[in-house]
């Protein structure tokens, strides 16, 4: 049984006996370009991480009020945007170049949206009887079309004038005008809820 094997085995070792085809060859590299030393590609890298720390103060972007739509006017979502940003730590600047300029926008957008609903029906005894039956259920999709007020928050460093951060958030655009304030709070504390970012 071991003469077998070793004679099965011997072809194998013959097989990593034999020369490489392979030969290591390679050119040298090219010289470097003669600017090399003194050339820095930023592009090549990623940018450092914004520290969102510095940002303390803010003003509207340009001095303008945000405006505003038939729906809440432009002094109500001011003072919510301003609210809003009070809660995230950031204060309005009193004469002094701001660390963020701030700009929003509401505006009114249709949606569709979809409700699907099961209906059912149950043919058969009761659930004490013979504990026969059947059942069917057909969906029923209804689609239609609702209004929503979309508030857009857009920060952009004092400085530089760069964009920092965006956000946005949507609600329902009915209701009375106390519900619509309420409403237009909720959902700018909704958009400005990821800022800073992590």
């Amino acid at each position: 049984m071991k003469a077998r094997s070793l004679l099965l085995l011997l072809p194998l070792l013959g097989a990593c006996q034999s020369s490489n085809p392979y030969v290591a060859d390679s050119r040298p590299l090219p010289p470097a370009p003669l600017n090399a030393a003194n050339l820095f590609d930023r592009s090549a890298y990623p940018s450092a991480p914004r520290d969102y720390g510095q940002y303390r103060n803010w003003s509207w972007r340009n001095g303008q009020l945000p405006t505003g739509s038939a729906w809440a006017d432009s002094a109500l979502l001011a003072e919510a945007v301003g609210n809003g940003l009070d809660q995230r730590g950031l204060r309005p600047a009193q004469n002094a170049a701001a660390d963020l300029q701030v700009s929003a926008d509401l505006s009114l957008e249709r949606r569709q949206v979809q409700v699907r609903d099961d209906y059912g029906s149950y043919y058969g005894n009761g659930p004490y009887g013979d504990r026969y039956g059947m059942y069917g259920s057909v969906p029923l999709v209804r689609s239609y079309e609702v209004e929503v007020a979309v508030v857009r928050i857009d920060l952009f460093d004092g400085r530089s004038g760069e964009p920092v951060w965006s956000g946005s958030a949507e609600t329902q655009q009915d209701g009375k005008q106390s519900e619509r304030a309420d409403a237009l709070r909720k959902a700018i504390a909704d958009a400005l809820g990821h800022y800073p970012p992590e």
